[in-house]
């Protein structure tokens, strides 16, 4: 079992939550950020992931990368875009190959396949379809670890996150909403499976309503325990023509 992880992006809201939550499965975290961190227990280092220099120091010693770090915004333009998340995905996986890590679990989005229209059960390897530059950049970083499976045999899980959440913001995360407590169950099961090469999972939680097929994360070993339906009653119903409802996307199709 992968016991030490790099987290990159680690001061984020999902780095946060992995830093509280994965500790409790025996792993031992080093933390990276552009922004300062201080963690009584675990290593951590302030710098951009862009930087190689950085990332060799950060990789020394670790059994496997959950790379967080990049613009999370589907509005964010190309300039913003293109250093974090295309270039600085690049280099974590690059580093992570030169220092010998096994595995890599790569924080992507729903967004990846934004343009499919919501149907019942989508699969996980559901063909990209970005709705934005944020979902081209999260397309690439699929595509570039399914490349470093392929070449040089490392383990990754490209994860499709839905609505990352401490409860259900919106009418839509009644089916996306992927809980703190699931988070770390999913990220805790791509970093131990035995069974991992690629594969694309959806970060989502056990939702009534949910549209996404659990397939593969439940193949990795991941059981979703959380379901948004205990919120339903606090949020209003969704027309089935609205695009945050008739898209994998949600409204960010037509911005």
């Amino acid at each position: 079992m992968v016991k030490s992880v790099l987290v990159t992006g680690a001061a984020g809201r999902i780095g946060t939550c992995l830093t509280e939550g994965l500790p409790e499965y025996g792993h031992t975290l080093r933390l990276l950020d552009r922004e300062p961190l201080d963690h009584p227990a675990f290593e951590t280092i302030r710098g951009d992931v862009t930087d190689p220099e950085v990332l060799e120091r950060a990789m020394e010693g670790v059994g496997a990368v959950v790379h967080l770090a990049g613009v999370p915004s589907t509005s964010a333009p190309w300039e913003r875009v293109m250093p974090a998340n295309i270039e600085g995905t690049y280099q974590v996986f690059e580093a992570a190959r030169r220092a010998g890590v096994e595995r890599v679990v790569f924080a992507s989005s729903n967004h990846a396949a934004g343009f499919v229209r919501r149907q019942e059960s989508v699969p996980a390897d559901v063909a990209v379809a970005p709705d934005s530059l944020y979902g081209v950049s999260k397309a690439f970083g699929e595509a570039l670890g399914r490349f470093y499976t392929d070449r040089y045999g490392m383990r990754v899980a490209a994860l499709r996150i839905g609505t990352f959440a401490p409860r259900p913001p919106l009418p839509r995360a009644l089916s996306t909403w992927l809980s703190p407590g699931d988070m770390v169950r999913l990220a805790h099961a791509c970093l131990t499976s035995p069974d991992l090469t690629y594969a694309a999972v959806w970060g989502v939680s056990a939702n009534t309503r949910n549209w996404w097929d659990h397939a593969a994360g439940r193949a990795l070993g991941y059981e979703p325990q959380d379901d948004a339906e205990a919120y339903a009653s606090e949020l209003p119903e969704l027309s089935p023509d609205d695009p945050e409802y008739a898209w994998l996307g949600g409204r960010v199709v037509e911005a």
